[in-house]
């Protein structure tokens, strides 16, 4: 496993962390990748120990805190050596969010007793609406004196896309940004993101490196996922879409020999020096393996990345975009 620096925090996370929404379930009315065993979960939390991964991401609308609790349970021993990332804003998907300095606080205590610790190593305002982003200044005092009081380490937010993320980065002092980047959705490379954060001294974690899954290869535009899995509510053109979108680099993939298209997707990931650690979802030890295979192969030669970003702008990944 390799490792990188996480913006100006500090710290230093795995190449490959672990993106823990899927282990939280599917918790009255949480969808996420449908029911989970509570024993495979910590089973592949622990593997990635092992493996070397000491980044997670969580937060309390993760299966409404169980994603938490599962983490804490298992991190409490080793917990000088990772690092844990958690968000505030949204307690449960099903209810409204609330970004006020009370519930937010309310939040991240919560957050540290279902993480059994006392601090957390990034804090992310969990996907903001756009005017909290524009006007950060009621919250600065406030991130300013957990920090002082030892309860974050490092500040982040997580964004719907990747204009929010450059706004971000002008109003916030931010150690991160969480955004989707993979194969198939390169807009932080199309908005000028990467260079932006680079000459801020911001890290990119790399949310969905695997596209929800269907950059596998495991997919098809006729699986059945499980009921509580949140694939079922997307539209069947964007899952056709997504289904067959590996064909298109699948001439380059060959010529690396790639163990796995999983593999080769978090290599590209991470073949860009913004991106601090990806965070794949893993939902049991084959996961953990596969993708901590990704690290030790490292980044993919520039001129195949230059192959495979012409290939995404020669092709439509989005259902109703032009």
């Amino acid at each position: 496993m390799r490792y990188r620096a996480l913006g100006h925090s500090g710290l230093s996370v795995s190449e490959i962390g672990f993106g823990a929404w899927g282990i939280g379930g599917s918790i009255e009315g949480d969808l996420s990748y449908g029911a989970t065993s509570d024993t495979q979960s910590q089973g592949a939390l622990e593997r990635a120990l092992e493996a070397g991964v000491s980044f997670f991401d969580t937060a309390p609308a993760y299966g409404n805190g169980h994603s938490e609790e599962l983490i804490g349970k298992v991190l409490k021993r080793h917990r000088s050596g990772v690092a844990i990332a958690t968000k505030g804003g949204i307690e449960r998907f099903e209810t409204a969010p609330d970004f006020s300095s009370a519930a937010l606080t309310e939040g991240l205590e919560g957050s540290l007793r279902r993480l059994n610790t006392d601090y957390v190593d990034l804090y992310q305002l969990h996907n903001p609406p756009p005017d909290l982003i524009h006007e950060p200044e009621r919250l600065q005092e406030l991130f300013a004196s957990w920090a002082s009081a030892g309860k974050i380490r490092a500040l982040g937010i997580s964004v719907k896309s990747p204009e929010e993320a450059l706004l971000a980065i002008d109003r916030f002092e931010l150690a991160t940004v969480q955004v989707n980047f993979n194969l198939i959705d390169q807009r932080c490379l199309e908005t000028g993101l990467f260079a932006t954060a680079m000459a801020r001294g911001v890290s990119i974690i790399a949310r969905t490196p695997l596209c929800f899954g269907f950059l596998t290869g495991l997919y098809s535009s006729d699986t059945d996922f499980p009921p509580g899995d949140h694939r079922n509510r997307w539209p069947a053109k964007q899952i056709d879409l997504w289904a067959g979108a590996l064909d298109n680099f699948r001439d380059v993939i060959s010529r690396h020999g790639a163990n796995s298209p999983a593999q080769f997707a978090l290599r590209y990931c991470l073949s860009y020096d913004a991106v601090a650690t990806t965070i794949p979802g893993m939902l049991n030890v084959e996961h953990v393996n596969d993708n901590c295979g990704a690290s030790d192969s490292g980044p993919l030669p520039d001129s195949d990345r230059a192959v495979l970003e012409e290939i995404y702008q020669s092709n439509s990944f989005f259902a109703g975009a032009a």
